[in-house]
C-alpha cells in the first residue's frame, strides 16, 4: 500500500460515491488507476462495502443507549444464544464482546424511553442467556464517524514491522477488467 492508495481511502471514506474519475483529480492518478486500486483494495478486503449514511434524528431515532450486558452463564453455547439474539434485534446498532465487570456492550437506537424500556425487558432480560443488564443513554453525541485513523500507515516504511500487500485474489484477463464499468 502507498501514498497513492492511502489518498484514495481517505477519499472514499469522505464520499463513498466518488467515481474514478473524480477520485483520479482528487489523488492525482488517471481514471482507469484508480479503477485497479480500488478493485485490488476491494479484493484484498480493506474495502468492505459502501454504504448510505442514515440521520437516526431524522428517522425518529431520538434515544441512543449503552448497554452493558452480564450473561447468566460463561458456556460457549449460552455466548452463542446471546450472539444470535443480538443478530436477530434490529435496533441493536453495534455489539462487542469486552473485558471487566460485563460481558458484552451493545449499542442500540430507538424511538423512545418506552421503546428502551421494551428491549431491555422484553428481548434482553426475558432471554435465558442474560442475567443482567445496566444501560447509559446518550445526552449528547460529541463525535460521530465511521471514517478510520490511516497515519499510522504513513509511518517510514522502515518503521513499519509488515507492509500490507495488495494481490487481488481472482485476477481476471484484461479483456474482462476492461469491460467493468468505471465507478
Amino acid at each position: 500500500m502507498d501514498e497513492f492508495d492511502l489518498k484514495l481511502l481517505q477519499a472514499l471514506q469522505e464520499d463513498g460515491r466518488l467515481t474514478n474519475n473524480e477520485l483520479g483529480d482528487r489523488v492525482g492518478l488517471s481514471a482507469s488507476q484508480c479503477s485497479r486500486r480500488r478493485s485490488a483494495l476491494e479484493q484484498a478486503g480493506i474495502i468492505e462495502g459502501y454504504r448510505a449514511a442514515l440521520s437516526s434524528e431524522a428517522l425518529g431515532l431520538g434515544i441512543l443507549a449503552f448497554v452493558h450486558v452480564t450473561l447468566a452463564a460463561h458456556s460457549p453455547d449460552n455466548a452463542r444464544r446471546f450472539q444470535e439474539l443480538v443478530a436477530r434485534t434490529e435496533e441493536v446498532q453495534e455489539a462487542y464482546s469486552l473485558t471487566g465487570d460485563a460481558d458484552y456492550l451493545v449499542k442500540i437506537a430507538v424511538p423512545d424511553l418506552k421503546a428502551l424500556s421494551r428491549i431491555l425487558s422484553e428481548v434482553f432480560l426475558a432471554h435465558g442467556s442474560v442475567a443482567h443488564v445496566h444501560s447509559a443513554i446518550a445526552l449528547d453525541r460529541l463525535r460521530k464517524t465511521a471514517r478510520l485513523p490511516l497515519m499510522h500507515l504513513r509511518a517510514a516504511p522502515e518503521k513499519r514491522k509488515a507492509k500490507p500487500r495488495l494481490k487481488p485474489q481472482n485476477r481476471g484477463s484484461s479483456r474482462k477488467s476492461a469491460s467493468k464499468p468505471a465507478r
